[in-house]
């Protein structure tokens, strides 16, 4: 985008591809490869990054993680910015209420990033969810809902803007995802059959702010076998009481979360 300084924008780049894989690390090829940077540029950049704490990196495997700094910051903009609390209470009560796994969902720009995870009872999970991840909305069953209850023109412009299929494959162009908004504008809340890891389903439905826009989005996930139609149904009703009481909450707390 111009005007942008790009030193800025490799640090900015950089920094979301290692809050995706925090929990495991990101080699330099990987970190480059997620931010659209080549390596010797991204390896650059990080180095200076750790030299200011923003990243750290283990000695002994190579690879890279936030750093200290990044949470100090992180912990200053909490208190304007921080939502989890108000949705925790109840993302852990529906995990408890359905078995399933619980999921609760930021939009930022054109993606949806997780933010919390509250896991159920049932011992067979879907791992495709966990903090930190990143999906372009319309991809996975919280951006799903969340671009479904977006203004028309909203949803014109993104489709038209955005093509899906070279990342996640023929089930997402832009017909397809037209198609499934349509069904969750009909039912309140989407669903995901397994269109990322096959037999790995999800539901999502949107969480409003003040203004009455979809910033946020409750979900679940869990087998193929659990998520059949009739359950789909009774599933459906549990995430959309919780997607009311967080949009609630919302409103007593926070006045809406910039995109």
């Amino acid at each position: 985008m111009a005007g942008r300084d790009p030193m800025v924008r490799r640090f900015a780049s950089l920094l979301r591809a290692l809050s995706v894989a925090q929990e495991s690390g990101s080699s330099t090829t990987e970190a480059a490869a997620r931010a659209g940077m080549p390596r010797p540029t991204a390896h650059r950049v990080l180095t200076a990054m750790l030299d200011e704490g923003f990243v750290d990196r283990d000695h002994r495997t190579g690879r890279w993680f936030l750093g200290p700094e990044a949470y100090v910051l992180g912990m200053a903009a909490a208190a304007r910015y921080d939502v989890t609390p108000a949705a925790r209470r109840i993302v852990a009560e529906l995990a408890r209420r359905t078995g399933e796994s619980a999921f609760f969902s930021v939009r930022r720009g054109d993606e949806t990033v997780c933010l919390l995870r509250e896991d159920g009872s049932f011992p067979l999970r879907s791992h495709v969810l966990h903090e930190g991840i990143r999906f372009p909305l319309g991809v996975a069953s919280a951006g799903l809902a969340i671009l479904s209850m977006c203004r028309p023109d909203e949803i014109d412009a993104y489709l038209a803007r955005t093509d899906l299929t070279d990342d996640w494959g023929p089930d997402h162009t832009a017909e397809a995802i037209r198609d499934r908004v349509a069904v969750t504008q009909r039912d309140g809340y989407a669903v995901n059959p397994g269109l990322i890891v096959e037999g790995s389903w999800g539901l999502g439905a949107a969480v409003f702010d003040a203004s009455g826009s979809p910033q946020w989005a409750v979900s679940l996930t869990g087998v193929e076998s659990r998520f059949g139609e009739d359950r789909r149904t009774e599933l459906g009703a549990a995430l959309l009481e919780a997607s009311h009481a967080i949009t609630r909450s919302m409103g007593r707390t926070v006045g809406g979360f910039p995109r």
